[in-house]
């Protein structure tokens, strides 16, 4: 059905061009695409260009027929394939209010209106955890040292209420802090172990895409650099009580407790629950004293 002027064939492979000397030379079974006058294959991304513009332009239709699939395929690896594609393709990832993705919001309380606001408490709550970790180890201090401790507790208390403890890491309306973890579409990703600068794995997610991702997001960790119990709240507690005169740096503490100065986020893959073997700033500890000059 093709005119043999202009047409020709190609290795289904990689695109090349066969010439007849070349194709009595490969070898039985080897996959040909015949083209026509004008038409161009470039391989393997050829198909993988045709399968993305088929997602994008009938979406719906390739999610009904994976799952026609589904349902008549016994192969369990087949079985997950597809499973995975009608997951992926399921994503309302734009969607931000209840009633634009109301399966993303099952199982939630009614108070949560958008996907950014139930994101930002997911957040807020992880920080109120850290604050009361650092509360209760009031117990660990030297009773001559509590209420110095108690002190610098209301300070933290205070600073995080003053930024709404750090919910907009998690929302992707705040684009200015939210971009030091995520795109402004909601992509996170996997900050690696606390020894890398990045994650071998490639770890990956969209918390806004569907409900599955949501709730797989929860188990994502912010990792503390610079360990929390291990370091940051014990070398407080001995801050406070040698202190001799001299004024915390309770913000240095802060910083390590509860922003991304030493905070990465995480797969739970990638989080090292072994010693981390980091230690605070000993420079840092304490503030500097202002010095003052006598006028002669």
């Amino acid at each position: 059905q093709l005119p043999l002027p202009g047409s020709r064939l190609c290795l289904y492979e990689d695109g090349t061009e066969l010439t007849e000397s070349y194709f009595r030379a490969l070898p039985p079974q080897t996959e040909l695409v015949l083209l026509g006058p004008g038409e161009s294959w470039r391989g393997c991304a050829s198909d993988i260009e045709r399968l993305l513009a088929a997602f994008c332009s009938q979406q719906d239709a390739v999610v009904e027929a994976a799952r026609r699939l589904l349902t008549d395929e016994r192969a369990p690896h087949r079985q997950k394939l597809l499973a995975d594609l009608i997951h992926n393709l399921s994503e309302n990832i734009l969607a931000e209010d209840k009633e634009d993705d109301k399966k993303w919001f099952e199982g939630l309380e009614s108070r949560f209106k958008n996907k950014s606001s139930y994101l930002r408490h997911s957040c807020e709550s992880r920080m109120r955890g850290y604050m009361r970790e650092v509360s209760g180890f009031i117990s660990n201090v030297h009773p001559a040292a509590r209420d110095a401790y108690r002190g610098i507790i209301d300070l933290m208390a205070d600073k995080l209420k003053s930024v709404k403890y750090n919910g907009c890491y998690f929302d992707r309306r705040e684009e200015e802090e939210a971009a030091r973890l995520c795109t402004a579409e909601g992509w996170f990703s996997c900050q690696g172990p606390f020894d890398r600068d990045d994650c071998p794995c490639k770890h990956s997610i969209n918390p806004y895409s569907n409900r599955e991702s949501r709730i797989l997001f929860s188990t994502w960790n912010l990792d503390h650099i610079i360990e929390k119990k291990r370091a940051v709240v014990p070398e407080l507690a001995e801050a406070v009580k040698t202190r001799d005169g001299r004024e915390v740096n309770w913000e240095y503490f802060y910083q390590l407790l509860f922003t991304l100065d030493n905070l990465k986020l995480v797969h739970i893959a990638c989080h090292k629950k072994t010693n981390h073997n980091l230690s605070c700033d000993k420079t840092r500890i304490y503030r500097k004293r202002k010095q003052t000059h006598e006028i002669s």
